[in-house]
């Protein structure tokens, strides 16, 4: 059969990794996919980087339309992130009739409704297993594997960079700037770590993972996105004291009234599978109604991990490029035409429990007016502890029982306003994930 011929927009480190094992397995995937998988056309931006690597093998060029225009290229693969010039390609590849896989998931989550669309008016596949988690097959779990499942929520450690960060105060006690530090020097993080150490990767992760695990349309814009840059170590040290671990979570649940849709710091009792995830390691845990819990872990990014999940998107088109568009796998798991219209809810809207910190005058009175405080705005206290903290003061830390965060927010505020409460209430959400 005529091999598929694939063009490869970049070569960097992804890049690089689909060209590696494609030359070093090929024959193992051809086996898989029916028929044998080659890069015939690349675009880089280096021309003799490029050529050092992959030889005479294929053409190269500094022209990424060349690539998509190029009529003898069967699907193309975007590997070069952002949403602008990876946007115009991938529209102008979905108009040329080509298939397209992409690991780039800010482009899917704040452009994937219309790409999609576009993809289904073309009858070719736009697929993006390596867009989430790196490695880790979770999006055709989602997609596939359990399409029996009425998924009730899904809780991951989807950004490798954040987790090697929070492992690295947890285990070595650094403060969040030396942590960082260390993961800049190592390569988790980049230079400028924004999108990392802010949630705002694994939000557009998290996204799609909602998508598909609710049938609603890609909505970015309605997530709620918080990082880990304020964490201070002194809370991953009460956390630990306290049977916790704290870790950057996308959370999303599906309730009677809407879909949470979160990115946090997070409260996990240690005994749980996620809390000891360590290292820039991702692990995502499912719930379904008739599977339950099941848990999917590896390595959330790297050269061949990544590399791994675009190949295995290479033999579903190879296998399926024949096939008619209503038999494929839809996009987002459900029938375009099945896609519910479902809320996204805001962050006031969530219930879950509460870490609040607060630093306070020790003297007499103090934790009466702020229990009375909670008690009024119907927030129960599930434990305290109270630490001195040198200079007369004192260290309160409360864990509560499940609250709505509209209520949460107003007792802080008032809390916040006592004489005797010298910082602002610090508070990490906490999930149970049993």
């Amino acid at each position: 059969m005529k091999p598929l011929k694939v063009g490869l927009l970049g070569l960097g480190v992804v890049g690089g990794g689909v060209w590696n094992v494609l030359s070093r397995n090929g024959g193992e995937i051809a086996r898989r996919a029916g028929r044998s998988i080659e890069v015939s056309r690349i675009a880089v931006r280096d021309m003799a980087r490029a050529r050092s690597k992959v030889g005479d093998a294929a053409a190269i060029t500094t022209d990424p339309f060349e690539v998509v225009r190029d009529p003898e290229i069967d699907i193309v693969v975007e590997l070069i992130g952002g949403y602008t010039l990876a946007l115009e390609l991938v529209r102008e590849a979905i108009a040329q009739g080509k298939h397209v896989v992409t690991a780039n998931k800010a482009l899917l989550a704040c452009h994937g409704n219309e790409l999609f669309a576009a993809a289904r008016e073309k009858g070719v596949m736009l697929v993006y297993e390596a867009a989430v988690a790196g490695g880790i097959p979770i999006i055709k779990a989602l997609r596939e594997g359990l399409s029996a499942n009425r998924i009730n929520w899904l809780a991951g450690i989807i950004n490798g960079t954040t987790n090697f960060i929070l492992s690295e105060m947890r285990s070595r006690g650094l403060s969040f700037e030396a942590a960082l530090a260390d993961a800049q020097r190592l390569g988790y993080a980049e230079a400028d770590p924004t999108f990392d150490i802010e949630g705002v990767d694994a939000a557009h992760k998290l996204t799609l993972l909602a998508s598909m695990a609710f049938g609603v349309p890609v909505q970015f814009d309605r997530a709620h996105v918080e990082g880990i840059s304020k964490l201070a170590q002194e809370d991953i040290v009460h956390a630990e004291n306290l049977g916790y671990r704290i870790k950057l979570l996308g959370i999303t649940k599906l309730r009677p009234d809407g879909i949470e849709l979160r990115v946090h710091p997070t409260l996990i009792p240690e005994g749980r599978l996620l809390a000891n995830v360590e290292g820039a390691m991702n692990a995502v845990l499912v719930h379904g109604d008739a599977v339950g819990p099941t848990l999917y872990y590896g390595q959330g990014a790297g050269e061949e991990p990544t590399a791994s999940a675009v190949i295995a998107d290479l033999v579903d088109v190879a296998r399926l490029q024949g096939a008619a568009p209503e038999q494929r796998v839809p996009y987002l798991a459900f029938q375009h035409d099945a896609m519910a219209d479902t809320p996204i809810l805001p962050i006031e809207d969530v219930r879950t429990a509460y870490y609040l910190r607060l630093h306070v005058d020790d003297q007499p009175g103090v934790l009466a007016d702020i229990a009375r405080i909670l008690a009024e705005a119907e927030i129960s206290i599930g434990s305290m502890i109270q630490r001195p903290h040198g200079d007369s003061g004192a260290d309160i830390i409360f864990l509560t029982h499940q609250a709505v965060e509209r209520d949460v927010n107003r007792a802080i505020g008032l809390i916040e306003q006592l004489p005797q409460v010298r910082s602002s209430v610090t508070r990490i959400r906490m999930e149970n994930l049993a």
